[in-house]
């Protein structure tokens, strides 16, 4: 197969000696997560540190859920990575994304009884014809051998594009949109999957979903996280 299609870069069109990897330039223009982070949304902290911190934001208004990884930051490759998986019609991106993933969020995936996506409502569904956040936890359900739930979450409520809201706005958007199935038993330990995290704001609604349903922890993990002043 490689003679006939030769392995190729997941963000661009370069080629690369194996399949499912990054070509030298888009590797040096994605920037993963290491080092210090905030143990709430995953956001990249400057400097070194032992144990947990939590940057300013989450200390000022804190998110709905209790622990949270990202794998890259929302730019350079990181970001073409998602729009590529999201809008590209890139389902062959979900194995290898999903592996970033896992590699991030490995404490999270230790404490989850079961994966959960971020759902899409149906009409949305219809028009992207698959829910990349569902994709990324089905991969990570293989890999990690903890149980996917896609339909634990159902969204009850078309909202409009995120995209250029403010913080506030993002919020209300998303308030009282999603229910727990009817037909599902409600977990203990829950793993929220989604592509990007921006505010927070979509989480921070399952999260309060869930809470309410009498779920005890819920963690996020997040393919990308777009970077912000700690």
């Amino acid at each position: 197969l490689d003679v006939i299609y030769p392995p190729r870069c997941l963000t661009c069109t370069e080629p690369t000696e194996q399949g499912a990897s990054l070509c030298a330039d888009c590797w040096a223009d994605t920037t993963f997560i290491t080092g210090a982070v905030c143990d709430v949304c995953g956001t990249p902290l400057p400097g070194e540190a032992d144990g947990k911190i939590i940057c300013d934001s989450c200390i000022s208004c804190r998110p709905a859920w209790d622990g949270g990884r990202a794998a890259v930051v929302y730019s350079g490759g990181g970001r073409r990575a998602v729009l590529s998986l999201k809008h590209g019609d890139r389902l062959d991106m979900a194995r290898p994304l999903a592996k970033w993933m896992a590699r991030s969020g490995g404490d999270l995936l230790k404490n989850a009884d079961v994966i959960a996506p971020v759902p899409l409502h149906w009409r949305r569904l219809l028009k992207r014809r698959f829910n990349q956040s569902a994709e990324l936890a089905w991969q990570i359900s293989s890999m990690s051998g903890t149980p996917c739930i896609p339909d634990l979450l159902v969204r009850d409520t078309f909202t409009p594009s995120q995209d250029g809201l403010t913080r506030e706005e993002r919020h209300k958007n998303q308030q009282g949109v999603f229910s727990v199935h009817k037909r599902r038993q409600v977990p203990k330990n829950v793993l929220l999957i989604d592509d990007v995290m921006t505010t927070g704001a979509t989480l921070s609604a399952c999260a309060e979903t869930l809470r309410a349903a009498g779920v005890e922890r819920i963690d996020a993990l997040v393919l990308a996280r777009v970077a912000r002043d700690a």
